[in-house]
């Protein structure tokens, strides 16, 4: 079987005549995501880079040249040696006057689900190869959360997975409690690819079994209609007020687990002594969370018996971490759970992004995966993700992350591929205003994005069908063998080919590529993985049994995953790997730190930007920037999935009906969605999904301002990240806080504006 892998789903690709007309769907997998119509058209779009391009001031000028010109100039075709010749000619300035600290390898990491053409990876076994470069650590997904479980549990794994497994769900939960929803859209993704989509399933046989579901969030179908949910529809930003009250409501009745906070957990006591207002002289009670949800107390403290009295599961999505003091709401619905006294139990405790991904419930044994390693970076310089304006914005200025002073490097040349910052990074004009500080952008990318409109040197990339690679997830029962099935698009090369051609003109080909061409590295890259699932106790087949097959299924594991459960059984012999050996309730070690806005204990902070702030009264509406259901972050805006959903070609807008009509706005309009970072355009549509007060923007429309290179100017196409506000979570994290947002919305009334953005640049 010929097949291919993308991050939302395996398919078979159907040529002919050299062109892809249908991405069709892996038939093993249950529940295929949509987003497979759009790969034909994103891999022929017109906006594909067909030759290295180089942006004309930079060109005739030199590097730093008329930075303000990024993202307006035009670009000049040269040759691919002439494109190696300039960018291996700016690495050896950079390091020889300022040092290979001032590279910054920027890539994020999503631009194919093969693991061995996997961008960034190469870019770092290159860069590492030249004497290192400046990183970044942890993700825009979940960068707040990560950290903060990992001070307070000991490890990631209650963040990225595996947890408790959807199966002890349905056959144990009463009560499953959704903080942000189980948003399908979501779930339809998950990095290195998705052999069988099951959230969808999982949920539906709960549903059967009866469980209860209760969802917090404000968007009714941020759970499916098929749930029957209970939903409270709270402010944004109020949840960690909800779940406080929660666990004071279980105090006070004398609800709580005693035995199990005293024996599983460390500092709750003076984590009781905060909830009963005896440190700050106001209890966290249902009355006063009432105030800032707008949630009855009635409410508030009915939710908290019915948790109480029955087996229930707490799930936060992520979407509630990348906000301003994100980590709160991760510590206290660990704090709630902990209170229930369910944590380690079939069906209790709780869980972190389940309707954020795919994959992280399902019953996948761990093995081995076939993955291109990244090498030694001999430079101990990076940044926290979510940080790159601040960084190339603050050179020399000092910041705190967990724990510890770092510095900013001075950033010389930025090397991007495999991502798209122009997607996924806040408030895009400063992000411009940044991105003028380095003297040099170096870009690959297999289309024209924004991020690729506002490079120095772009490179054509192929995409994951113009070449051979394995698809693989630690979240995913599947592996495939992705087999190329058309020609590389105009001259596009791969990332590796591109990277060894750089290393041969540096002389450290043999350190990059070992001696391997693509072909040899699949075959070592899958031998190695299957030896150490051989240690294991799995039987994989040879590399060219593999191959031909076209996938290798990895059976499901017979017990369901249930997280903490040899804790619970022994928390001795398992032991927490934190300071206590425990849940840390209060942690004295980020209590060591002294971070005002991240002390010792779960703590309600009131966030810069939200409902109840007096900046409320010029901007009224919290914006709620959503993964898309018609694409992956960026990926295919051009592909019909996503069209279709435009509105007269601008992102859709979703309103709340009174807060349309109090604006004169119906169903259609265009509108102005704005505040003090920027403006968009978007499509309105009406609904009663949404409650009052708040507007829904999906990310990832092709950011399109009205005047390309002026900080400031519209975009006609509606990327929220225009207007999204670029803060650390706090000094613990320094996680986005994309979901810290007020704006306001008018009709435009000016002249209709064309989206363009996906035409490709004069070049």
């Amino acid at each position: 079987m010929g097949l291919s892998s993308s991050h939302w789903g395996a398919f078979e690709p159907i040529v002919t005549k050299g062109r892809l007309i249908e991405a069709r769907a892996f038939p093993k997998d249950p529940d295929p995501s949509p987003l497979l119509q759009s790969i034909s058209d994103a891999v022929h779009d017109r906006s594909r880079v067909k030759r290295p391009a180089v942006r004309i001031s930079w060109l005739e000028n030199g590097p730093g040249s008329q930075t303000h010109r990024r993202g307006a100039d035009g670009y000049v075709s040269v040759s691919w040696d002439r494109a190696f010749d300039l960018i291996a000619g700016e690495l050896r300035r950079t390091i020889a006057e300022h040092g290979n600290q001032a590279i910054f390898a920027g890539s994020y990491g999503w631009g194919s689900a093969g693991r061995f053409h996997h961008a960034r990876s190469h870019l770092q076994r290159f860069l590492g190869a030249l004497g290192g470069y400046t990183g970044s650590r942890d993700t825009y997904s979940n960068a707040a959360g990560a950290v903060l479980v990992k001070n307070v549990l000991g490890t990631p794994q209650a963040m990225n997975g595996p947890g408790t497994s959807w199966k002890s769900i349905v056959e144990n939960s009463d009560l499953v409690v959704f903080f942000g929803g189980v948003p399908i859209r979501n779930t339809q993704v998950t990095p290195g690819g998705m052999g069988e989509h099951i959230t969808r399933l999982w949920l539906e046989k709960a549903r059967a079994r009866g469980v209860r579901f209760c969802n917090i969030s404000p968007m009714r179908d941020d759970t499916p209609a098929f749930l029957d949910a209970e939903w409270i529809a709270a402010r944004p930003h109020a949840d960690t007020a909800i779940m406080l009250a929660l666990t004071h409501t279980l105090i006070v009745e004398g609800l709580y687990d005693g035995d199990f906070v005293a024996r599983y957990c460390a500092g709750f006591d003076r984590f009781r002594e905060y909830l009963l207002g005896r440190e700050d002289g106001v209890a966290k009670s249902a009355d006063w969370a009432a105030g800032l949800s707008e949630i009855s107390a009635a409410r508030i403290r009915d939710l908290a018996r019915a948790m109480a009295a029955h087996r229930t599961f707490i799930n936060v999505n992520w979407s509630l971490q990348r906000a301003d003091h994100g980590e709160q709401p991760v510590w206290a619905a660990i704090a709630l759970a902990a209170a229930l006294g369910q944590i380690g139990l079939p069906g209790g405790g709780f869980g972190f992004g389940y309707g954020s991904m795919e994959g992280l419930a399902g019953l996948k044994q761990e093995v081995p995966l076939p993955t291109l390693p990244v090498g030694h970076n001999p430079i101990r310089s990076s940044i926290p993700v979510a940080r790159v304006a601040d960084m190339l914005l603050k050179p020399g200025q000092p910041y705190q992350y967990d724990g510890r002073e770092f510095v900013y490097p001075k950033i010389e040349l930025v090397y991007w591929c495999g991502g798209n910052p122009f997607h996924h990074h806040q408030d895009i004009n400063r992000l411009i205003r940044a991105w003028r500080q380095p003297a040099t952008i170096i870009v690959h990318d297999p289309w024209w994005t924004a991020t690729a409109r506002h490079a120095d040197i772009v490179l054509p990339a192929t995409t994951a069908l113009e070449r051979d690679d394995i698809g693989a997830s630690a979240r995913d029962r599947f592996i495939i063998a992705m087999r190329q099935a058309i020609a590389p698009q105009g001259e596009a090369r791969d990332d590796f080919s591109i990277f060894l051609s750089l290393a041969k003109r540096f002389g450290v080909s043999e350190a990059f590529g070992e001696g391997r061409e693509a072909a040899s590295w699949l075959r070592r890259i899958y031998d190695v993985a299957r030896e150490k699932a051989s240690e294991d106790g799995f039987d994989w087949p040879q590399f060219d049994e593999f191959w031909n097959r076209g996938y290798l299924e990895i059976p499901e594991t017979s017990t369901p995953h249930v997280l903490f459960k040899d804790f619970r059984d022994d928390p001795e012999q398992y032991a927490l790997p934190t300071p206590s050996g425990r849940i840390e309730i209060y942690s004295e070690k980020i209590a060591s730190y002294g971070y005002a806005d991240c002390p010792g204990h779960p703590t309600w902070f009131e966030p810069i930007e939200w409902l109840g702030a007096p900046i409320v009264h010029k901007y009224p509406l919290h914006l709620l920037t959503t993964q898309p259901s018609t694409r992956l972050h960026g990926q295919m805006d051009m592909g019909r999935v996503s069209q279709a959903s435009k509105v007269s070609g601008h992102e859709l807008m979703r309103i709340n009906r009174g807060d349309a009509q109090a604006r004169s706005i119906s169903d259609g309009d265009v509108v102005r969605v704005f505040n003090d970072r920027g403006s968009i355009l978007a499509g309105a549509v009406i609904t009663d999904e949404i409650r009052p007060g708040v507007i829904q923007v999906s990310t990832g429309a092709w950011y399109d301002p009205e005047e390309p290179g002026i900080i400031g100017s519209l975009d006609k196409h509606g990327n929220p990240n225009v207007l999204t506000l670029d803060r650390g979570t706090s000094s613990l994290a320094q996680g986005p806080s994309a979901q810290t947002a007020l704006v306001q919305v008018e009709k435009y009334r000016g002249m209709p504006l064309r989206v363009m953005v996906h035409e490709p640049p004069s070049a």
